[in-house]
């Protein structure tokens, strides 16, 4: 009879769990870098976030620093990217040393990026379809790969090279 409460109790508290609107705690600590709960995703062809205004930090003319040379050249998010020929690749990305280009817009690294031989980390400031607008971006190689990876909301890309 015990554990026949104690399984009603245990599914009775479960079921209430379920209303709860959100996954975190109000007050909870370490949630820095988490993707708000309703964000929009982000776009692996570089379009602007839903959010994106046209009063966010414009994009300088001179990145703060270059592109290390490992990452640069044509990536595709699919083989057909690669081979495109009808302007439809919106799987490409293209770095060369001052940007990145998407099929939707370019970025630019911001000043305080940091980068080693085979990566670049920090906020590039991008522009396209009439807007501009900062993201905090990573781009390493790992296992002859590009990783691209986004903060706000978080999400990882991964391109091969064309």
């Amino acid at each position: 009879m015990t554990t026949l409460r104690t399984f009603a109790f245990t599914i009775a508290l479960a079921l209430s769990a379920c209303g709860k609107p959100d996954a975190v705690a109000e007050g909870a600590n370490n949630v820095e870098g988490l993707p708000a709960a309703n964000a929009v995703a982000p776009s692996p062809t570089g379009a602007p976030p839903a959010n994106a205004s046209a009063s966010a930090p414009a994009a300088t003319g001179t990145p703060a620093a270059g592109i290390p040379a490992a990452l640069q050249g044509r990536w595709g998010l699919t083989p057909r990217d690669c081979t495109s020929t009808l302007g439809d690749a919106k799987g490409l990305l293209i770095v060369n040393p001052a940007e990145l280009r998407f099929y939707e817009s370019r970025a630019i690294p911001a000043p305080g990026v940091q980068t080693s031989p085979d990566s670049i980390s920090g906020n590039f400031a991008f522009t396209g379809e009439g807007q501009e607008w900062v993201k905090y971006e990573t781009l390493e190689i790992q296992q002859g790969k590009l990783i691209r990876t986004e903060r706000d909301p978080v999400a990882s890309f991964s391109y091969v090279r064309c």
